[in-house]
């Protein structure tokens, strides 16, 4: 089995070739498909200082009353708003009530990714929330963010 990523002219030169050059017996599949990369360990690592900015900034409604979330119920909280709160899941609790069922920003594509980082930057500015940096952040300069 062959898998080409076509990149560039001459890898899609190559594919091409390959499958003027495969016989009919036995008969062969070429499928031609968008290829997802998810995002990157620096996108991940570059999720954290402001999901920690806002559990530490910033109190929020949670049944009825204020309190201090965790980085964990931010990120259920902001990927339903990235997500425009329309693709939302909710599970029955085991013992009763009702659980938001989280988005894994580990299956977001590297440009879903991307576009989550700059919601979540501008949801940090719109309530004054700054990131929280435990070391000097290597991916500052890719998002242009100043620690």
């Amino acid at each position: 089995m062959q898998t080409f990523l076509l990149r560039s002219d001459q890898i899609r030169a190559h594919a091409s070739q390959q499958v003027l050059e495969t016989p009919f017996d036995p008969v062969h599949e070429v499928v031609i498909r968008p290829y997802k990369v998810s995002r990157t360990l620096e996108q991940n690592c570059a999720q954290w200082p402001y999901l920690t900015g806002f559990a530490q900034q910033l109190q929020w409604p949670v049944n009825g009353k204020m309190c201090w979330m965790s980085e964990e119920e931010w990120k259920d909280v902001l990927t339903a708003a990235f997500e425009k709160e329309t693709d939302l899941r909710l599970a029955a609790g085991f013992d009763g009530g009702v659980v938001m069922l989280g988005k894994r920003t580990s299956k977001f594509s590297v440009k879903k990714f991307s576009e989550w980082m700059e919601f979540l930057i501008a949801a940090a500015a719109l309530k004054g929330v700054t990131p929280v940096y435990k070391n000097e952040p290597r991916w500052a300069e890719q998002y242009q963010v100043r620690p």
